[in-house]
């Protein structure tokens, strides 16, 4: 059972998480904060030791949300080609999954981070490289169990693969249009075909 100090801070850091990812660390005001828990900034603070580590709870949130729902698509039986259009199809409505997060938690907390917060910029490489060492695991079993067969090793095209996505959630964040994902989400299913089946 959860003590109160518990739900308090759990709360907190869902309330806080989409308002960090949507403004960044040095965006996001300490108003922002008591404005959308409806908490003291000393109610907040008696939780957190400071606006760095409730940031990476925040981060670390969104960071949980978003693995375990691609370990949702990951996970299970069938070939592994099912698999991975499982992963594309998530990707293929990825903004719909992240519009309540605030945004991608990679694309935004990655980028705003690389020039003010170390900590925050490690934890979003960190998430990048579990997704793409989830990614290399299907391909790798999938090539032990001669389901498919790779050009490069699977931890190289798992990288090339989470590329293409981020590139394409990217350039829709920015661009405001869909059809950037949807399209190279279409192509690289083309792809993962021509270049994984035996």
């Amino acid at each position: 059972m959860t003590t109160k100090a518990e739900r308090t801070t759990a709360f907190i850091i869902e309330k806080v998480a989409p308002v960090f990812n949507r403004h960044g660390y040095i965006g996001t005001s300490m108003s922002d904060l008591t404005e959308v828990t409806g908490l003291t900034k000393g109610a907040i603070y008696g939780n957190f030791e400071n606006k760095e580590s409730l940031a990476l709870a925040a981060f670390e949130y969104l960071s949980n949300a978003l693995l375990k729902a691609i370990d949702q698509r990951l996970e299970g039986d069938g070939h592994t080609l099912d698999i991975l259009y499982r992963l594309t199809d998530f990707y293929r409505h990825y903004d719909d999954f992240t519009a309540p997060l605030g945004g991608c938690p990679v694309l935004n907390i990655g980028v705003d981070a690389q020039f003010n917060n170390r900590l925050l910029l490690g934890a979003a490489r960190e998430t990048m490289r579990t997704i793409e060492g989830k990614i290399a695991l299907v391909l790798e079993n999938g090539v032990n169990k001669g389901e498919i067969r790779l050009p490069v090793p699977p931890l190289q095209f798992a990288k090339q693969m989470y590329t293409m996505i981020q590139g394409a959630v990217a350039m829709a964040t920015i661009s405001g249009d869909r059809k950037y994902l949807v399209n190279t989400i279409a192509y690289l299913e083309v792809l993962v075909k021509r270049e994984m089946k035996l």
